[in-house]
């Protein structure tokens, strides 16, 4: 027989049938209760064993951790905590199961624990409600896009460009690394090498789905992207996905426009499909919170966040408006900023959006026309010569979510924009291009996956929302 996803026993309840499940046993009591997952679901099955249809040398290889397949009966349950079980007819145990050396065992785990043991912590229920949740919005995140007329563009991962023009790049190369070849003047040749020219790992599709928006008019990337920034914070990864759309034809209104609906789609999306896991994180949250001070815990609960997003329209406010609000505000003042702000010009930290956001607007935040000299060489200048027309959408407990800009369609500004930044005009040719021949205005937006996905399920740390962090140090699997 078939195996019956548990989630679906669970919706279906119809009992009175023979139904066959597999999966990992999550606890097992009384030598007779087993309580089973099969990662459909945060729910668990509670299998009930027929002592007098066991074979005790089965019984001996039921413990936590252990695979196993159980055949029987779909009642209604006798016991609290469950409305349907299985009595157990025939048990099949899988693979081996030592009791001695599996690490999960039912209590409490620490996140950091976990990341040790990285290949066993999606078992959990924690990371098993977090991966569930991520596949669900990395479809969501596509399904908008399609029926929106978004057309797919998957860009290059090995690139001889630096979009972002931050220069921490992962470079790839196949020479000798012990004996490179070289130039006469020393400095390595690397016309010897693959690509016979410097290339690294992307840390952006944007400027490839450029080229793609002005043809097909609408474009996305989701991909992976790389960043050898030596941080070890919680908001920082040194491989992690991209979402980034590109329209022909949208001023900075659009692409704000754009950015807003599509956040609360998804979230929306998010709160309908995903509403049991998403209780057992936002519960599990409210535990974790009630051990710090009163003044370290969250104003809204993870839910409380997630309805704050989807129903506020997000106020539209210039950098110039927000750096005044941020100079006048009380913690500036009184000194609580750790970066406090002293001058137009400043870049904005995460405790400033997060001010923004949360205690003064009190709903999403989008700030818009910001400092050129802080802003990447793409972005749209403005008639004052000195901003340009960047955005940044800020959320509530994260601070900037999605940062996007009109790109600089002019020829003649763009190619400034360049030799301002020091960016070689010779390699990056192709770009130019595109403002050549048939140029018009577009915008675009990056969004980083896991930054969404940390939001949605209020996991603190970002490497607890993807699968296998890569981070300083860190690089298993």
């Amino acid at each position: 027989m078939s195996a019956t996803p548990i989630v679906s026993i669970l919706q279906e309840q119809n009992v009175g049938r023979d139904v066959t499940v597999r999966g990992w046993v999550r606890t097992f009591r009384s030598r007779r209760f087993i309580a089973l997952n099969d990662g459909s679901t945060i729910h668990n099955i509670q299998c009930v064993v027929d002592f007098e249809k066991t074979d005790e040398s089965i019984l001996k290889k039921i413990t936590t951790g252990a695979c196993i397949e159980v055949q029987g009966d779909l009642v209604k349950s006798q016991g609290a905590g469950q409305a349907v079980e299985v009595i157990a007819k025939n048990i099949i145990v899988h693979g081996e199961s030592d009791p001695e050396k599996f690490p999960l065992q039912p209590k409490k785990h620490s996140l950091e624990f976990l990341r040790e043991i990285a290949h066993l912590r999606p078992r959990t229920q924690t990371f098993g409600a977090v991966f569930r949740i991520r596949h669900y919005l990395s479809f969501a995140i596509h399904e908008y896009f399609h029926k929106r007329g978004f057309y797919n563009v998957h860009t290059p991962i090995i690139t001889g460009s630096d979009a972002e023009g931050a220069g921490e790049m992962f470079r790839v190369t196949t020479m000798d690394a012990a004996n490179p070849p070289k130039n006469e003047d020393g400095s390595i040749n690397y016309r010897e090498d693959f690509f016979e020219k410097e290339v690294n790992l992307t840390v952006s599709g944007q400027l490839e789905a450029e080229l793609f928006a002005l043809s097909l008019g609408k474009v996305y990337t989701f991909g992976p992207t790389f960043r050898a920034e030596n941080s070890n914070t919680s908001r920082h990864l040194a491989e992690f996905w991209m979402i980034e759309p590109e329209v022909a034809f949208a001023n900075l209104s659009d692409n704000m426009d754009l950015a807003e609906d599509f956040l609360r789609s998804i979230i929306r999306s998010a709160i309908a499909n995903c509403a049991d896991d998403l209780a057992f994180l936002s519960e599990r949250l409210q535990n974790e919170e009630k051990q710090l001070p009163a003044n370290e815990r969250s104003a809204m609960s993870l839910m409380e966040r997630l309805q704050f997003v989807a129903d506020n329209g997000f106020r539209r406010v210039s950098y110039t408006e927000a750096i005044d609000i941020l100079k006048n505000s009380k913690p500036n003042k009184k000194g609580k900023f750790q970066y406090p702000i002293e001058n137009w010009g400043a870049d904005l930290q995460s405790e400033h959006e997060r001010f923004l956001v949360e205690k003064h607007f009190k709903c999403p935040v989008i700030l818009f026309d910001y400092p050129a000299n802080i802003k990447a060489f793409y972005m749209r200048l403005n008639e004052d010569g000195k901003t340009v027309r960047a955005m940044d959408v800020l959320f509530p407990g994260i601070g900037e979510i999605i940062g996007g800009s009109q790109r600089e369609e002019r020829f003649d500004v763009l190619r400034q924009k360049m030799a301002d930044f020091n960016i070689p005009e010779e390699e990056m040719n192709w770009y130019l291009d595109t403002r050549r021949f048939g140029s018009c205005v577009h915008s675009g937006f990056g969004l980083g996956f896991e930054r969404l996905v940390q939001f949605v399920t209020g996991m603190g740390n970002i490497r607890d929302v993807i699968p296998f962090p890569r981070t300083p140090g860190n690089c298993e699997f």
